[in-house]
């Protein structure tokens, strides 16, 4: 594995053709939900990452998307129609809700209409697409999609037949957008980013994502450069270590500066912006609590006392050679429900075999809002820097 260097954002990277995305964050639906009454039982983030059972077919599991906040919009069909999606560097397939389905779940979102589209044409073929609490079902057709001013012409894209109530009633986004590569991509969709490649519409192949923190709105995706204004210092480099999904190597896992050996023989870690918390292997989710001096609630999520959040230990995270620390602030998360705050650590397990022996962590918007993250298909690498 090459070693990570330091750079200095040069000349190559800000002079690129930009395009900013501004993203919105709203409630995830795990969250209306729980307004109404209602708990989503908790369900392995890890389990869209299942290429062997879905890669090749018309499937995409879609199991984790119960706690997404952070959404943009992007434009289909000529005229265009504007939608709001989900930046997902975990999946790779592009699909949106349309005027093909009528359910309650569908009605409650804003629709594509293929015929009100003078560039659509359909290819005949269904996808399927699992959900843990129920199955959306829908057809592939090509379109012109626009994401900020970059025009991707032919683009494949999934619309909507038959969509669950639970729980995409709930749900603030009226699709997803993969970010991943195309190997994983759902029926041999090609997914938008390599499009874009392909379509020569990116003078650097480069995406960057600006998460904000606290409940603060200010979040974007950059395509072909990055905003400077957006982090502070180096970008430090890491490369990808399978080109399935954003993934990458860790060789250590820190708490309060002392080296747990948890990754000694190394870890892996995919960089996922559609996963909301910090993934971590079963196996070491007692001794994380433990140090934490979290408890189990009735619910199965992980408490604290609310007063302590500043003596809680940091975490870190050593990516070829440079330490990544997680501060109590970015893993707590303080909520207000009926007058009653309380505090939860929003680290969760998953149940996904190790690889190749290294046990698989998954870096979502908990590590994501801490760390600009940027995403270099050219070179096969990610980068971060400390988030402004």
């Amino acid at each position: 594995m090459k070693c990570l260097v330091a750079v200095l954002v040069f000349v190559v990277l800000a002079e690129g053709l930009k395009v900013k995305i501004p993203l919105q964050k709203h409630k995830s639906m795990r969250e209306a939900l729980r307004d109404k009454g209602i708990e989503l039982p908790y369900q392995d983030p890890a389990l869209k990452y299942y290429p062997d059972q879905f890669a090749g077919s018309a499937s995409m599991y879609i199991n984790n998307y119960a706690d997404t906040t952070y959404f943009g919009a992007i434009s289909i069909g000529t005229p265009p129609q504007s939608l709001q999606v989900l930046f997902d560097t975990g999946s790779s397939n592009l699909w949106v809700d349309s005027t093909y389905c009528n359910t309650q779940a569908c009605n409650a979102h804003t629709k594509f209409d293929p015929q009100q589209s003078s560039t659509f044409s359909a290819n005949g073929q269904s996808v399927y697409l699992p959900y843990g609490a129920g199955s959306l079902y829908g057809q592939l057709g090509y379109d012109t999609v626009n994401v900020g001013s970059i025009v991707v012409t032919n683009q494949e894209i999934g619309l909507s037949t038959q969509e669950p109530s639970n729980p995409f009633l709930a749900a603030k986004f009226d699709g997803i957008l993969g970010l991943a590569y195309p190997a994983i991509s759902a029926g041999g969709q090609t997914p938008v980013m390599d499009n874009m490649i392909s379509q020569d519409l990116l003078n650097d192949d480069i995406f960057a994502f600006y998460l904000s923190r606290g409940g603060q709105q200010g979040s974007e995706l950059s395509f072909g450069g990055v905003d400077n204004s957006m982090y502070q210092g180096q970008i430090y480099w890491t490369p990808v270590t399978s080109e399935t999904y954003w993934q990458i190597g860790v060789q250590g896992f820190q708490i309060n500066g002392q080296e747990t050996g948890w990754c000694s023989q190394g870890c892996q870690s995919i960089v996922d912006t559609g996963t909301s918390s910090l993934t971590a292997p079963s196996q070491y989710m007692g001794n994380i609590m433990q140090a934490i001096g979290a408890q189990q609630s009735q619910y199965g999520m992980y408490m604290v006392d609310c007063s302590q959040i500043n003596n809680l230990p940091t975490l870190s995270f050593v990516i070829s050679g440079t330490a990544f620390p997680l501060p109590p602030s970015a893993y707590i998360e303080q909520q207000n429900q009926n007058g009653y705050q309380f505090c939860s650590v929003n680290i969760n397990p998953t149940y996904l075999p190790s690889q190749n022996g290294q046990p698989l962590w998954i870096f979502g918007d908990v590590f994501l809002r801490e760390y600009y993250s940027v995403y270099d298909r050219t070179n096969n690498q990610v980068g971060f820097a400390s988030a402004v």
